[in-house]
């Protein structure tokens, strides 16, 4: 299993001013660019401090929200390709579907590749709803301009030779990715995915199949997906190919974990709090993912997981949403869930949430370093699914 470091690079100091909306219409007369400096700064020391401690990184980007001030993957990546020296750097994910222009998409990511020496992996998302309101792009037939910049990038990225795009959506006179990249015959691929049958298309594609807080939603995706890709492929799914993201935190003591574990509590209030008519604008959404998300629900103003309205944390922790503990129940809990969806390969820790300090922050990424992260480098993914049993 490896082990992979998160933080949405929330500008937390400016909740309590913000009442409503935490995206799309809050004035960024709130986010006071001195402490935005300050955290910008601090997240980057988090990731540097993971990079020397074994972590990979991986790292996302969100617009107008004071949820996530990344407003890109690829420019927070190369940072990081030249501060960092041994983690692989995630991109997951760059929000294809939103950008007007897949060429320059593929000449940043090949850039941090060759700054990096090789160690960029590749996320291609289609964009959370409300942020079709910054890019001007309409919801309806996002996939189909989703998949038509992913085959561009993937040709410009594979192409030694210059040649022309003529696309329904985009086209290109001449194009000729320089640097290519350093990775041959290019980086690694992953999509995110919550339901089978999004997983078994990219099972069909061969590439990694991450899901994030999908709790026991997860068996059936990771099954579908290697079901898809045994079928396709003509032999087992590779140990690399299936990622889950929850949240994680650590401590010395049971009540060292309860006071980090309240701090980080509140993430889960703002997250959902998007103006209505961008949480799910008309065509954004799949018939499939419409059903799930009326059947699902959202209560008490929290995400929801898929569990009771405002679950305990013991709810959390038994429904694979949270991982939080000390390092010896922390390994029981995620060792559970992992032999639960028949192996998780690449376990993503968002382990900076809400009000937990730098301090805190480090001291849980050092110790699960230390104490967690050597066993679960030991687990190796299975096909025998054990149901999930509580703590």
């Amino acid at each position: 299993m490896d082990i992979w470091q998160f933080c949405e690079q929330s500008m937390h100091p400016a909740w309590n001013e913000i009442q409503g909306p935490t995206k799309v219409t809050i004035p960024n007369e709130v986010c006071d660019p001195v402490v935005a400096n300050e955290l910008y700064n601090r997240y980057l020391d988090e990731w540097m401090l993971g990079d020397e401690l074994g972590y990979n990184i991986f790292v996302n980007e969100h617009h107008a929200s004071a949820n996530c001030m990344s407003v890109s993957c690829t420019l927070t990546l190369a940072i990081l390709a030249r501060q960092t020296t041994k983690a692989r750097l995630l991109a997951l994910g760059v929000p294809i579907a939103n950008r007007t222009d897949p060429y320059r998409v593929a000449e940043e990511l090949a850039m941090i590749d060759v700054i990096s020496k090789g160690r960029l992996e590749v996320g291609l998302v289609k964009a959370s709803p409300f942020e079709l309101s910054m890019s001007n792009q309409s919801p309806a037939r996002i996939m189909d301009r989703y998949w038509e910049a992913h085959d561009f990038i993937v040709k410009a990225m594979l192409s030694r030779e210059p040649f022309s795009w003529e696309g329904e959506f985009y086209q290109y006179r001449n194009v000729n990715l320089w640097p290519r990249p350093y990775q041959q015959p290019m980086p690694p691929m992953w999509i995110t995915a919550s339901s089978a049958g999004n997983g078994r298309k990219i099972a069909q594609l061969g590439y990694v199949c991450a899901t994030f807080f999908n709790g026991k939603g997860t068996k059936a995706l990771f099954d579908a997906y290697r079901e898809e890709y045994k079928k396709t492929h003509g032999q087992v799914a590779p140990p690399d190919r299936l990622a889950y993201l929850g949240m994680m935190v650590t401590g010395n003591t049971d009540a060292e974990v309860a006071e980090r574990v309240a701090k980080m509590q509140c993430y889960l209030d703002v997250q959902p709090r998007t103006p209505p008519a961008w949480t799910n604008p008309p065509g954004y959404e799949a018939l499939e993912g419409n059903v799930k998300a009326l059947q699902a629900g959202k209560k008490g103003g929290r995400l929801n997981f898929g569990l009771p309205p405002n679950p305990s944390m013991e709810q959390m922790i038994e429904g694979g949403i949270f991982f939080a503990g000390t390092p010896d129940k922390l390994y029981s809990q995620i060792k559970r869930f992992s032999d639960s969806v028949g192996g998780v390969d690449h376990l993503l820790l968002l382990s900076q949430a809400g009000l937990l300090s730098h301090a805190e922050t480090a001291d849980s990424l050092t110790l699960f370093a230390k104490e967690v992260m050597p066993r679960l480098k030991e687990l190796k993914s299975n096909h025998e699914v054990v149901p999930m049993a509580a703590e």
